[in-house]
């Protein structure tokens, strides 16, 4: 089994050897550059591991990492920084890390403990699938499954069900979904189409809006 790696780094030359050793290692690994890249890449596809620089542009990594826990992110998280004081670390580990690395690192004491953030995958396959109360939604399919047939979603139609699966209570809005999901996006009006797509293969009652507020989970 092929191991991704998403690598949130924007020191380009580190970024790139970071990129040619993990596939070296036999990782597909995907990089980008912000914080911002980074949480679009996170919330919109599936990652074993996530190597998060934590003095990124945009969204630094302890607020990436903040961001997708609340979301429902659950890919363990290596954080690099070249702040190694015992604040900085408690910080990151707080933030949800599982591990936390300073820089200048030793390369076979990186890869050693990306190994064992692997194997803590391989110990939870129920991550793949995130519980919508009657239905399921695979992460890595992108399928609805439970009671009746399986729906296809596509990624940003799974990425807004998960985004709004991993908090049931919580009414996100607009401006938030956008950010979290549609980080590209300009406009409020992508959220609104999309909301559109789920309740049309879904049903009406999969999203509820909130009157004057957002959008939460319904009932799928």
């Amino acid at each position: 089994m092929t191991h991704r790696v998403l690598v949130v780094e924007d020191e380009q030359d580190l970024a790139r050897m970071l990129v040619r050793l993990l596939e070296g290692e036999g990782y597909a690994v995907d990089a980008v550059h912000d914080g911002q890249a980074g949480l679009h890449r996170a919330l919109t596809s599936r990652y074993d591991v996530l190597v998060l620089d934590r003095g990124l542009p945009g969204i630094d990594g302890v607020d990436l990492l903040r961001r997708l826990r609340r979301t429902g992110v659950t890919a363990p998280a290596l954080m690099l920084t070249a702040y190694d004081t015992v604040a900085d670390r408690v910080e990151g580990l707080d933030s949800g890390a599982q591990d936390y690395l300073g820089k200048p690192f030793d390369v076979d004491e990186l890869l050693a403990r990306l190994r064992s953030l692997v194997r803590r995958t391989g110990a939870d396959e129920d991550a793949e699938l995130v519980d919508l109360g009657v239905r399921r939604l695979d992460v890595v399919a992108r399928l609805v499954v439970g009671d009746g047939p399986d729906v296809a979603l596509s990624e940003r139609e799974a990425a807004l069900l998960r985004t709004l699966a991993g908090r049931p209570t919580r009414v996100f809005t607009r401006d938030e979904l956008r950010d979290r999901v549609f980080g590209d996006a300009e406009t409020d009006a992508v959220v609104e189409t999309y909301v559109s797509y789920l309740r049309r293969k879904l049903g009406p009652e999969a999203v509820r809006t909130v009157r004057g507020v957002g959008y939460r989970m319904g009932t799928v």
